[in-house]
């Protein structure tokens, strides 16, 4: 017992070293460099100033941090929190990816120590739940995503036509953005907002729209940036273009929404499906409690449990991938 303990700990030292020297050190370089041009920049600016350092522009855009920020620097480096942020940030969300995960970490705890009060001995099963109902907040913050980039997927091609119509009335690429930023519906209103605000404030036009592909990660929306690139470096024409993805860009949803029409009867079956067993283990342990305690209470019965669940996990997951097709 003692040797696979002290192999764990190794094991798990090893990892976190490779993990920060995969992660943290580039990270860690990055960072470096733009430390560097913001003091060359800040000392530039302080040698134009009149009264010396004290009034030199601070450049560096100061983020509030949330409630649990002390944890932050612990597991930054890693890459979760940066990844948990991005998806926050693109479900539109005001909350920051540190109190997200102590919440997940808080409540995952609380559900493992729960269950051993109730008499769950078997820890591979506490974990499994504790795990699973403490992704639940992530979930919840994934489907918000999820619901507002189909949303903008939606309205993206009256977009696509808005800034069109602009363009053949001889207007700019920035008027274009403007039109689509007043005249189209929110979440597209909202984020094309934020290009045109980026651009009032001197950012370069290349960047803002980028920016704008980080925000909301749609194939569409990355073909629409890389033609209005490609339309300022080299002058071409891209309403014709434009005019075809706006085009294509519908008959590929309603494509989908035909597949989506025409499989919900199984979509329905595979639902009830994978409900059926949770289903029926509530229905038990509420009316015969003895016939489900074996699970978790027999050695022999926490092994079939665990390989229930597994198997319960992995079939979702598949199914999911079957009902889902990427058009």
């Amino acid at each position: 017992m003692g040797f696979f303990i002290v192999a764990g700990v190794i094991f798990t030292v090893a990892f976190w070293i490779a993990a920060h020297y995969v992660f943290g050190v580039p990270e860690q370089q990055a960072e470096q460099a733009i430390a560097s041009r913001l003091r060359e920049l800040r000392a530039r600016s302080g040698s134009r100033g009149s009264s010396g350092g004290d009034r030199r522009a601070d450049l560096m855009r100061a983020e509030q941090k949330g409630t649990f920020a002390i944890f932050s620097d612990f597991v930054a480096w890693v890459g979760v929190l940066r990844r948990l942020q991005e998806t926050i940030d693109q479900a539109n969300l005001k909350y920051r990816a540190v109190d997200v995960f102590v919440l997940c970490v808080m409540i995952g705890a609380g559900v493992f120590m729960l269950l051993g009060l109730f008499g769950m001995d078997n820890m591979i099963l506490r974990a499994l739940f504790a795990f699973g109902v403490g992704l639940i907040p992530v979930m919840l913050i994934q489907r918000l995503r999820n619901r507002r980039l189909a949303k903008f997927e939606e309205l993206f091609p009256d977009a696509i036509d808005l800034f069109n119509r602009s363009m053949k009335a001889g207007h700019t690429i920035h008027s274009g953005l403007e039109t689509i930023a007043s005249e189209s519906l929110d979440p597209v209103k909202m984020e094309f907002r934020k290009v045109t605000e980026e651009l009032g404030l001197g950012s370069q036009i290349d960047q803002a729209l980028l920016n704008l592909g980080k925000r909301i990660p749609l194939i569409d929306l990355k073909f629409f940036i890389t033609g209005l690139i490609l339309q300022r470096q080299t002058g071409a024409n891209m309403v014709e273009v434009l005019e075809n993805m706006s085009l294509l860009v519908r008959e590929r949803l309603n494509m989908a929404a035909k597949m989506k029409a025409h499989t919900a009867q199984q979509r329905m079956s595979a639902g009830l499906l994978c409900a059926l067993p949770v289903v029926v283990g509530i229905g038990f342990w509420i009316v015969k409690p003895e016939y489900i305690q074996l699970l978790y209470t027999d050695e022999t019965g926490s092994k079939f449990l665990t390989y229930a669940i597994v198997s319960e996990i992995i079939g979702i997951l598949v199914i999911r991938k079957l009902a889902n097709p990427k058009f």
